[in-house]
């Protein structure tokens, strides 16, 4: 059973009553959310404690088996510990469900930490398994989260900061409407890629094979259903032609040049490569990391052929690969310390008048810490304590975790300056700063040591491969040598392209680069890079899912921004927001997966501003907006319009970035400006039709406040009631706009604007391709039904549905399945009603496509339709 009470974070003794009561009715597990963690949130909290509820007793069914594997009593001897998702080892009566989710991949992060991270350069974890990839980063600390969201589950307790996507060894290929697909959907173990020889679907291990990269006989034989057999090359090349077959065939269609098996297997590795990069520069990019600092260690049993690729697409120069990268995640378990962790919560503002308690607080919790560990049998000189405050501005929800060795406020605040700054690009001058928690970290650091030196190659051994090999890469099949990671020795060097063999991972050295062996026997990947050919616009359907990838993940990291930097509830909390890439013609790009509604909407307000002020435009304006007849959906919310210029092209824009957030309010006749009774705008709310907030990099914050009064001049009505947090939103969205500016150019600065631009046109086509896919599907589906002999090409849907008060909604879809076309009629439908529920044409617009796009079984990018309507 789980017990959560709202203030129990505070004033346990009810939450503690409570739980004594459920162990006297016979419940075994109790889970108490203040025992978990002591956080204010209480939703989070709850869910925390559920999740641990419901995790814990299967954990203890799982550890009574494993004790029960060993001779009685035998384990009262030993030192049983286990992995958290923090990083730390706890023993096994403190282990519990919550603290339990990312266990796994926390041992890889402390093996890549402790084996990778040399001269203080930052590194970025790469675990690639068969199922999906995992990502962090390290810069001489554990990177920690005290809330994430799981399986669509928000938990609150101290994880290492890992994001994971659904592409791995196991990631099925698809090939829909145009794209080529990797994942979500996996092979898993059973029945596994094609080559396991258990009837499995085309996976990336099958593309590594066909391309040579993976060598089917240095693999042991464990395929087949008895498990005895070799990897199955014929099978994997026979679906390989199939697929050909099925993507040449859409290609002669669209007359477009054919492609090999090979270039169709390199093709979905690209856009692998691509979704796996995708979580990194959320990790570094979104934070204010530049990329091109890091180190990429890369580890787990598929990381070492993507390696050097992933590399490239970054732009990185260096990547490692620990001698013990097949099972770093194990070694990591061996490596990590003995932590006990202690927290509680605060509220106080950061300042000289409360720093006393704080510091008091932290020494007490530290005493309590080192006393703990104590208790478990550690020396005390093995022990040492990281001190932590979870801080963040006054009024908003985005708290940034600070640690610092010294005893002073300065010493947290000017951290927490800094990271705000690096991830958000400006910080709130003369905003109190809060101390959300107060929290330590009791350390008994492990004594494991794997330094091991190797030996330099004796003079009468020179370097030979092992054997030689055929793998194909962008100029087609090369001659790539093979070695055999035991035979090498300390400062050899390997020019690529070049195979090694490791027994539990492969190491793909790409042409232009060169590995080094170190004295421990690592391999240090040095990359070249060499720039593409990136003039041609002619389209490329491996390219076009890449680009998919690159507009979407731009999209996102606005959004992130959005939601970390504003302060409302509807924005931080109930993510009452969007954020979207558009042409330079105001055409939707890549709307990331927010609000439905905004979706088409947001289309029309961008193109309304660049009929009405497009000529106006410069680089440093931001536009406001809200008004229906300007693309607005109603007024509360607002949208942030930033104008992208490149040196290519500073006369005009060649792309625009935008944000929609609903304001908590924004005046009128009732709070939440959206009163039932109101029979003008006015009495909704302040309206922007065309209003540059910001001017020449000017915020007119004086402007803006005005118009938000405005709506008090009418009678009955007042002025925003949330001022401040209107003006906080709207930076905020400016943010966010910015956000995505700049990550739009560095990808101009990357293929050249043209390319760009084209691929954009590519991406809006092949959104379209996939629509006019479902209005076929649709009428072959409805003439079947109705057996429609005499009209197989047509179809006809008619619908009337009615408001409370009567008004009336028709619609009639007209389907022209031959030109794979509809149109939507809402004659008939009732004039425009007195009071404030009527829909202008942004939200007919946008229902429309989210129907569409609704309908469609898989992902396509969310974007423009309109040429089908």
């Amino acid at each position: 059973v789980a017990v959560a009470l709202l203030h129990s974070y505070c004033f346990p003794d009810h939450e503690l009553r409570v739980g004594e009561i459920a162990r006297d009715m016979g419940f075994t597990n109790v889970s108490l959310s203040h025992q978990i963690i002591a956080m204010q949130k209480y939703v989070p909290r709850a869910h925390t404690a559920c999740t641990d509820a419901y995790l814990t007793p299967c954990l203890k069914r799982y550890i009574d088996t494993f004790s029960s594997a060993f001779e009685k009593n035998k384990l009262d001897e030993l030192n049983v510990l286990f992995m958290q998702s923090d990083g730390g080892l706890t023993p096994v009566e403190k282990f519990s469900g919550s603290r339990a989710i990312l266990s796994g991949p926390a041992g890889g992060v402390v093996g890549y930490s402790t084996t990778s991270y040399i001269d203080s350069q930052p590194v970025i974890g790469f675990d690639m398994g068969g199922t999906s990839t995992d990502v962090s980063r390290f810069d001489g600390s554990l990177e920690h989260v005290l809330e994430s969201t799981i399986a669509s589950v928000t938990i609150q307790a101290p994880q290492l900061d890992i994001n994971t996507v659904a592409a791995g060894g196991g990631s099925i290929l698809t090939f829909r409407s145009g794209l080529f697909r990797v994942g979500p959907e996996s092979a898993g173990a059973q029945p596994g890629p094609a080559c396991y020889r258990k009837g499995g679907p085309l996976t990336v291990t099958d593309a590594n094979l066909i391309l040579g990269r993976l060598i089917a006989e240095d693999f042991p034989a464990l395929f087949g259903p008895k498990g005895d057999e070799q990897l199955d090359s014929e099978v994997t090349s026979t679906k390989f032609k199939e697929l050909t077959e099925a993507i040449n065939s859409f290609l002669k269609e669209n007359e477009k040049k054919t492609l090999s098996v090979e270039e169709i297997a390199l093709g979905f590795i690209n856009v692998a490569n691509e979704s796996m990069s995708r979580p990194i520069r959320a990790l570094t990019e979104g934070k204010g990391f530049d990329l091109r600092d890091h180190v990429l260690a890369c580890f787990g049993g598929a990381g070492g052929q993507h390696a050097c690729a992933i590399a490239r697409t970054l732009g990185m120069k260096t990547v490692f690969v620990s001698r013990f990268a097949g099972v770093l995640s194990a070694l990591g378990l061996a490596l990590a310390d003995v932590v006990h962790e202690m927290q509680e919560p605060s509220g106080k503002a950061i300042n000289s008048d409360n720093w006393s308690t704080v510091l008091d607080r932290l020494k007490h919790l530290s005493k309590c810490g080192v006393e703990e560990l104590t208790k478990q049998g550690h020396d005390q000189k093995s022990i040492i304590v990281e001190k932590y405050l979870n801080l963040r501005y006054e009024g908003t929800d985005c708290a940034l975790m600070c640690t610092s060795n010294e005893d002073t406020p300065e010493s947290f605040t000017n951290l927490f300056l800094k990271k705000y700054q690096d991830q958000f690009g400006f910080t709130l001058p003369d905003r109190p700063i809060i101390t959300d928690d107060i929290r330590i970290r009791a350390l008994a650091k492990s004594a494991m040591n794997i330094d091991r030196k190797i030996e330099n190659r004796p003079s009468d051994k020179p370097l030979k491969e092992s054997k030689k090999t055929k793998c194909y890469f962008e100029k087609g099949f090369v001659e790539t040598s093979v070695y055999l990671i035991h035979e090498l020795f300390a400062n050899d060097k390997i020019s690529g392209p070049a195979i090694i063999i490791d027994p539990s991972c492969t190491i793909l050295i790409e042409p232009n680069c060169e590995a080094t062996v170190t004295d421990c026997g690592d391999i240090h990947i040095a990359i070249e890079h060499i720039k593409d050919d990136t003039d041609s616009t002619e389209l490329d359907l491996i390219k076009l899912s890449i680009f998919q990838n690159r507009f979407m993940s731009i999209a996102e990291q606005c959004g992130r921004v959005l939601q970390l930097t504003a302060i409302s509830t509807n924005i931080k909390e109930r993510l009452d927001f969007s954020c979207a890439v558009f042409g330079p013609d105001g055409g939707l790009v890549a709307n990331a997966p927010h609000i439905p509604v905004h979706l088409g909407a947001m289309q029309e307000a961008v193109q309304y501003q660049m009929r009405s002020i497009g000529h106006e435009l410069r680089d440093g304006d931001v536009i406001l907006s809200n008004h229906p007849a300007a693309g607005g959906t109603h007024l509360p919310d607002f949208t942030v319009i930033t104008p992208v210029f490149h040196k290519e092209n500073k006369d005009k824009p060649v792309f625009f970035v935008a944000s929609r957030g609903h304001h908590a309010d924004i005046g009128g006749l009732t709070p939440g400006s959206m009163p039932p009774n109101s029979t003008s705008l006015l009495q909704e709310g302040a309206q922007f039709i065309s209003f540059k907030i910001v001017e020449q990099g000017k915020f007119k914050e004086k402007e803006v406040t005005d118009r938000l009064n405005e709506p008090g001049k009418l009678e009955n009505c007042s002025g925003t009631r949330t001022l401040t947090h209107n003006i906080a939103d709207l930076k905020a969205q400016i943010a966010a706009n910015l956000k995505g500016v700049k990550l739009v150019q560095e990808l101009i600065d990357i293929y050249s604007l043209k390319v760009v631009q084209a691929y954009m046109g590519y991406i809006q086509d092949n959104a379209e391709t996939a629509v006019k896919d479902l209005l076929k599907s649709v009428v072959q589906s409805l003439s079947e039904k109705e057996n429609n002999e005499k009209d197989k090409d047509h179809a006809k849907l008619q619908a009337v549905d009615y408001m409370d008060d009567g008004t009336k909604i028709c619609l009639c879809v007209e389907i022209n399945g031959k030109e794979r076309k509809a149109k939507f009629d809402f004659t008939g439908t009732s004039e425009q009603v007195w009071y404030n529920w009527n829909a202008p044409r942004s939200i007919s617009y946008s229902a429309i496509i989210y129907c569409l796009r609704a309908m469609i079984p898989h992902e396509i990018p969310l974007n423009q339709v309109d040429s089908l309507l």
